[in-house]
């Protein structure tokens, strides 16, 4: 894999806020889907003590009847689920091979706790590239702080 194509090199690069752009999976016949839809929505957050957290959601999931998640159909509940997706822990960056590594500490689906997710990364710009299979590719910005106003 291509190193970094800019000036930042090893985790710090990382470090910050980041909004998704596309959540994109390249089928056999080599079209483009968007198993989250075209407009997800989602956060990445990499912070210089090694942690990081990702939420990805769809964007046009139903509303559970209920205000109560535990009265509302089994059926509802599995569809909210099925368009989000989270986890957090530590990461670590191996920039002579372009990867980072996430650690799950904890994961909306259980069996993924402890599992160590490998991501090809490549930064231009502002953009981040990670991908976590050949043929998927989550594209984020970086998210800039907001300039202080004075009062």
């Amino acid at each position: 894999m291509k190193k970094s194509s800019t000036a930042q090199r090893g985790s710090t690069g990382f470090h910050g806020a980041w909004r998704l752009v596309a959540f994109e999976e390249e089928t056999p016949d080599g079209e483009t889907v968007y198993p989250y839809g075209k407009d997800a929505v989602g956060s990445l957050i990499y912070d210089s003590s090694g942690r990081m957290s990702v939420q990805i959601m769809r964007r046009d999931r139903m509303s559970l009847s209920s205000a109560s998640w535990n009265i509302a159909p089994a059926e509802l509940i599995k569809t909210a689920i099925e368009g989000f997706t989270a986890f957090f822990g530590t990461y670590v960056v191996d920039e002579a091979n372009g990867i980072v590594v996430h650690r799950v500490e904890g994961h909306v689906l259980p069996e993924s706790v402890g599992k160590e997710l490998q991501r090809e990364f490549v930064f231009s710009g502002d953009v981040l590239t990670l991908k976590p299979s050949a043929n998927r590719r989550v594209i984020w910005e970086r998210v800039r702080p907001r300039e202080k106003t004075s009062t």
